[in-house]
């Protein structure tokens, strides 16, 4: 099966690492046009840059943009004003406990979890409408369905957000525009190295500290490891695709099991 989208104009937000860093390169692999996105100018130049180094040849550029905000989406939308693909990657998680949460915590992550994305379809999606070509992905969790304790305002957002995407894509029906969300499992990244630290002690060595946030924490998984990035990515770089021509408003699962359902 060969992924081909060369000549679409992709945005991915949130990408100067980890999940969203490793969507981009598929992406531009696959031969589309990649604009990687984060809140510095430095990072995001750097993150291009070691794009265009990996894939020589590869048409990738960096935008900063703090996309959490309303402000940060104009900036977007002038330096990027039509996308075929985009990809709504941005997202920030910790742990707390749900009575600690105040109400400013909880609008932080909604603004940056789920209005970020609604911003960006609202932004580019009538673009994509008009052309009759599109795909909008909202990179989700299983946490949008198995609220994990310690995280429950960030298990909110993610459950919007599927909503959101569902939503947005009955708004696109007929128009050859696709949206959907990707239920990402617990995925290998920097940031999940320091929250599974956080959980189980940063003297414990990473080999160890991994097995043993699986079995405490997602003993549900079925891989019973981290997913790594790339295994994101590949089906991402799938429903950004013409082979995904039929794939709309769907919730699909690379959790490696963990949620323990037939179907979302």
């Amino acid at each position: 099966m060969k992924i081909e989208l060369g000549g679409r104009r992709a945005l991915v937000s949130g990408s100067t690492q980890g999940i969203g860093y490793a969507i981009a390169e598929a992406l531009a692999r696959c031969g589309a046009h990649v604009v990687v996105n984060g809140r510095g100018a430095e990072s995001t130049e750097a993150a291009a840059a070691r794009l265009r180094d990996e894939l020589p040849g590869a048409d990738v550029r960096g935008v900063a943009a703090d996309l959490g905000t309303a402000e940060g989406a104009e900036t977007m939308r002038e330096a990027v004003p039509e996308l075929d693909i985009l990809v709504n990657n941005l997202g920030i998680f910790g742990a707390r406990p749900v009575l600690e949460v105040d109400d400013d915590e909880w609008r932080r992550y909604f603004e940056v979890n789920v209005l970020s994305a609604v911003r960006l379809i609202r932004l580019y999606l009538p673009g994509m409408m008009e052309r009759g070509w599109g795909r909008v992905t909202a990179i989700a969790s299983d946490s949008a369905i198995v609220t994990p304790v310690e995280m429950v305002h960030y298990g909110m957002t993610k459950t919007a957000l599927l909503a959101v995407t569902r939503g947005y894509a009955k708004a696109a029906a007929g128009t050859g525009v696709t949206v959907n969300s990707v239920l990402a499992g617990p995925t290998h990244t920097a940031g999940v190295e320091t929250y599974v630290a956080d959980l189980v002690g940063g003297e414990v060595p990473w080999d160890e500290a991994q097995r043993r946030f699986m079995r405490e924490h997602r003993p549900y998984s079925l891989l019973q490891r981290l997913i790594e990035p790339e295994e994101i990515a590949h089906m991402v770089a799938y429903l950004s695709s013409e082979l995904a021509s039929a794939t709309t408003g769907g919730a699909l699962r690379v959790d490696g099991g963990y949620v323990d359902a037939i179907i979302p």
